[in-house]
């Protein structure tokens, strides 16, 4: 096989090839291939693969990706504020009156 520096575009015979697309195999110039998925590919390939279906996918996961990221977020969240609340429900209620830091407070609990 010739290296692709010594290889010619299939549709533009008078410039270098850059690329072979991964489907199809065929040398391409700059101008002939696009990036699509993280592949570089022709422009015949792509309309192969839009009409099959099989470019939607990443397009599917890239959107749905940052929705589920959220819904896990808001739930990490919720747990965490609904622990909070579980564990001051829990402390006696001389520390939600604020007789917890008087000064004397330690010396009346000592006498009861």
């Amino acid at each position: 096989m010739t290296a692709i520096t010594q290889q010619r575009c299939t549709l533009h015979p008078h410039r270098e090839a850059v690329a072979h697309c991964p489907e199809c195999h065929r040398p391409f110039c700059r101008e002939c291939v696009t990036e699509h998925d993280d592949r570089i590919v022709c422009a015949a390939c792509i309309r192969d693969l839009v009409a099959q279906g099989r470019g939607d996918g990443l397009a599917r996961a890239r959107f749905r990706a940052p929705l589920l990221h959220a819904a896990l977020g808001f739930m990490v969240l919720w747990l965490t504020f609904y622990a909070v609340g579980q564990s001051l429900l829990r402390l006696p209620s001389a520390f939600h009156e604020g007789s917890l830091w008087r000064p004397n407070f330690f010396e009346d609990v000592d006498d009861e």
